[in-house]
């Protein structure tokens, strides 16, 4: 009962991310690229942050400056460089089956890393029980096996980042506050992007989009909600509940998008979601209980 409320935040996480994807489409169709959305969201975010932190910049040293850094490009930059290009040569259920199939990546590599971290049969049991619940969401009336290698790859890569920035942020979270953590990790993730941005010819931003309330709307949601709120709680969640076992709660994230999506677009809700959203609460159950 006393990490009840981490998990409600955990829950609330990663309902923000559920809903993400649908403002990424709003923004998508009215101009913008998918590099431009993330570059701006990232900047955004580590300005508002660091008016939290009432402006403060200073040395961490060497290794957590390091850190931070990899926090920045893998948890950030890479993670959504990756995801949507595969998403751009790949049927979206087969590739979301992959990228959110990293808390098998960092259940296993945090087992080996921290003794701590590793699971007991039946928490395994249910985070096997949860992916395949997510599975089902995912892949229901959609599973064509269009999945490209090279699709394959980007997706694969977008799963690792995010993993690797939950292995990197642990020992971070462990001794510095979740604000600066956040804030250091979206200057880095900024300056990351930029590359990618002029890269892909994606320096032209429509600003005068923004005008749009719908556009302005979306983007505060990204911002405030994805970005903000989304990495600040999970970065704390990450350290209360333990990596791995906080990271069984991205298998819900594919749920919430179709949930969304219902709501906001009036996309078909079936059984297969239903079935898959059951599996996932049970595995969640089964992995998050300690009795």
């Amino acid at each position: 009962m006393r990490n009840l409320a981490w998990h409600l935040l955990a829950i609330a996480t990663v309902a923000v991310w559920g809903t993400s994807f649908v403002s990424t489409k709003v923004l998508l169709g009215h101009g913008f690229t998918a590099v431009q959305v993330f570059a701006l969201r990232f900047a955004a975010t580590w300005l508002l942050l660091l008016a939290m932190d009432r402006g403060r910049m200073r040395f961490l040293g060497i290794r957590d400056e390091l850190r931070l850094a990899l926090c920045g490009l893998c948890g950030c930059t890479l993670y959504y460089w990756a995801e949507n290009s595969a998403l751009a040569i790949s049927p979206s259920g087969e590739v979301s089956l992959v990228v959110c199939g990293n808390p098998l990546l960092i259940m296993l590599f945090a087992g080996l890393l921290w003794r701590e971290e590793r699971l007991r049969p039946r928490q395994v049991l249910g985070c096997a029980v949860a992916f395949a619940g997510m599975a089902v969401v995912v892949l229901d009336g959609t599973f064509v096996l269009g999945l490209s290698p090279l699709g394959g790859l980007l997706a694969f890569a977008a799963a690792a980042s995010w993993a690797v920035y939950s292995l990197a942020a642990r020992p971070l979270n462990a001794r510095l506050p979740a604000l600066l953590v956040t804030r250091r990790m979206f200057f880095h993730g900024t300056l990351s992007s930029v590359p990618i941005l002029f890269a892909e010819g994606g320096a032209r931003i429509p600003w005068e989009n923004f005008a749009e309330p719908v556009v302005a709307l979306n983007f505060l949601a990204l911002t405030l909600l994805s970005s903000l709120f989304g990495y600040l709680v999970w970065n704390k969640v990450l350290r209360r509940l333990g990596t791995v076992l906080a990271s069984n709660y991205i298998y819900a994230i594919p749920l919430v998008t179709v949930a969304t999506a219902a709501v906001a677009l009036g996309e078909r809700v079936t059984a297969g979601t239903v079935a898959g959203g059951a599996m996932i609460a049970l595995g969640m159950l089964l992995a998050e209980s300690r009795k």
